[in-house]
């Protein structure tokens, strides 16, 4: 397995990864690595002959009093991780390879809409940070794939949009969330957890599931709102600091009306010092 950190390395490092016309496909992380992210290797091992990972925590995406520095940064490990799965290429470039001007005077990209609600009512000018951080990560390393996983769906749907507008040669691919065997969503944040609190925390897919089982009961979204309501007074009981959950319109997350039937449900809570995100996808008979 390779390693670049500068941009000149990483220039010859993609030349040869798609030597002979060579697809390359790209898996962009924060590194404290889990089962999630190999995954995510795993699926792009299977669509392409060229694998990249990057490496990268982004400061633009994190907000005032938020976990920045205190995120994990675990390189040794990581790199140990992806070389074991199967990754051809890391990048690892540091902030001013990324951000060669200060952050304040940095261009920036902006998807209007999607990225104000949901996550990004708490968290404002985050997902422009992802915007951003992806859209410089797609100009340098050009792929012809790049994957994400589903777990974070409002940041899915906010690449999408991006690759969409501004007709990015990049076809983006969702992966499908991996879960700890008692249904926790695998996050580098779970580590944040105290003993009791991970012991409490599968409780919010628990309670995605059995929201969505009463929405396909139901066969509409006529009776959403009381039951969304009842699932966050539960999540409250339990423990948690809900932030939002919300039934949405899979294809743009926009509310649902009566004839949708491909929604996905959407919880962020605190629990303790970790904000947990997670979703459910829901399908209503026809």
């Amino acid at each position: 397995m390779r390693i670049a950190r500068s941009l000149v390395e990483l220039a010859a490092l993609r030349e040869t990864l798609t030597a002979d016309g060579k697809s390359l496909a790209f898996v962009p992380t924060m590194g404290n690595l889990h089962p999630g992210h190999l995954r995510l290797v795993e699926v792009a091992r299977g669509e392409a002959p060229s694998v990249l990972v990057s490496i990268f925590v982004n400061p633009l995406q994190f907000g005032d009093g938020e976990d920045f520095d205190s995120y994990p940064r675990t390189e040794e490990t990581d790199l140990a991780m992806l070389a074991a799965c199967g990754a051809d290429a890391v990048f690892l470039p540091d902030r001013d390879t990324m951000y060669p001007r200060a952050l304040a005077d940095t261009t920036t990209v902006e998807v209007p809409g999607l990225s104000q609600i949901l996550c990004g009512r708490s968290r404002p000018g985050h997902f422009r940070g992802v915007a951003t951080v992806v859209a410089r990560l797609f100009g340098l390393v050009q792929p012809q794939l790049a994957v994400f996983g589903k777990k974070d769906y409002q940041q899915l749907a906010v690449i999408r949009r991006m690759v969409a507008d501004l007709a990015m040669p990049v076809t983006v691919l969702g992966v499908d969330t991996v879960r700890e065997a008692d249904g926790l969503a695998m996050s580098s944040r779970n580590g944040y957890l105290g003993p009791a609190e991970r012991a409490q925390a599968p409780a919010l897919y628990a309670t995605l599931e059995a929201l969505a089982a009463r929405l396909r009961a139901a066969g509409s979204i006529a009776t959403a709102g009381p039951a969304l309501a009842e699932a966050g007074a539960q999540l409250a009981t339990a423990g948690f600091e809900p932030d939002y959950l919300e039934l949405r319109r899979r294809a743009d997350l926009a509310e649902p009306g009566p004839g949708d039937r491909e929604l996905v449900i959407l919880a962020a809570a605190r629990l303790g010092p970790a904000r947990l995100i997670d979703n459910l996808e829901v399908t209503l008979a026809g």
